[in-house]
């Protein structure tokens, strides 16, 4: 089943957690030598640049290019069987690229959990991989906010058999999260808090669609990941599973920029301001069952 015909049913799950909800929340790399760790999706600019990017030299050379995790629907993904990115950050940032006059690259991270280094080292020019802004992150790059805030899901096996209705009941289970995501630092907040006792025993993977084959396997009684990729999951799933906490704490979404590319991190956000401006913004979020994670 291809990503976009969810999208109506997305916004509908989602609008109906949001209002069942009083706080949000969110989730929110390393080797380059695999040849199939790369993949790109690239717009052609063209001639409708409207911002002025001369003097950034991250783009001198015509290409944004982006490090990104491509494996967090309906954020990023693969198109099944074939290696076309698609999802909410690939359309938001061609939107952006239009805005600049370049053309926009995104790269397969090796690891989400590097993802903030391998920006630093220099090996892409943005990331951008449903990212949550974080004051540990903030601390070693700069962001650009684009959605959210955005929660915290806690996804459980469908009849709930451990009752986790509320994030305290996650104390003494045995929860997954992907490595190196905002819920990891979640799970160690709460274990040296409400958990202290009887803490979490937190699993970690390498990306989410191993965290949700683990709880359909019911290799762990609950998964923490971001609420749109939660109720994403769950209309994929057969039923099996269902998301039992929504809106656990609130963060937004960021892209990260180097501390030292200050004009590469203007131009983006007036690249930003201007699909919001003229409405491409709203239009993308819709199209992807997001609009209720506009950038507030």
């Amino acid at each position: 089943m291809q990503l976009r015909s969810l999208k109506h049913p997305l916004f509908l799950l989602l609008a109906l957690l949001l209002a069942s909800t009083f706080a949000f929340v969110a989730c929110s790399d390393d080797d380059d030598d695999d040849a199939d760790a790369t993949a790109t999706a690239t717009e052609d600019a063209g001639g409708g640049a409207t911002i002025d990017i001369s003097g950034v030299e991250e783009l001198e050379d015509g290409t944004l290019t982006i490090g990104s995790d491509i494996a967090y629907a309906p954020i990023e993904s693969f198109e099944e069987g074939t290696d076309n990115a698609v999802g909410l950050d690939i359309d938001i940032a061609k939107a952006m690229g239009e805005k600049m006059g370049v053309d926009v690259e995104f790269e397969q991270v090796a690891d989400f959990a590097g993802i903030v280094g391998d920006l630093t080292s220099g090996r892409y020019d943005i990331v951008m991989s449903a990212i949550s802004i974080t004051p540990e992150r903030e601390a070693e790059i700069d962001f650009v906010a684009y959605l959210g805030p955005v929660g915290t899901a806690v996804v459980t096996p469908a009849d709930n058999p451990f009752g986790i209705t509320t994030i305290a009941k996650a104390c003494g289970r045995i929860i997954g999260a992907q490595d190196g995501t905002f819920q990891v630092d979640q799970m160690t907040a709460l274990n040296e808090g409400d958990c202290k006792d009887d803490p979490i025993d937190i699993r970690t993977y390498p990306d989410n669609p191993a965290v949700i084959t683990d709880l359909e396997l019911g290799r762990i009684d609950a998964a923490l990941m971001d609420d749109p990729v939660g109720a994403y999951a769950v209309l994929q799933s057969e039923e099996d599973i269902a998301i039992s906490v929504f809106g656990y704490e609130g963060a937004e979404y960021g892209i990260g920029v180097r501390k030292d590319s200050t004009e590469l991190n203007r131009v983006l956000q007036e690249a930003l301001d201007a699909i919001i401006a003229d409405g491409t913004y709203a239009d993308i979020l819709e199209e992807w069952g997001l609009a209720a994670l506009a950038l507030q």
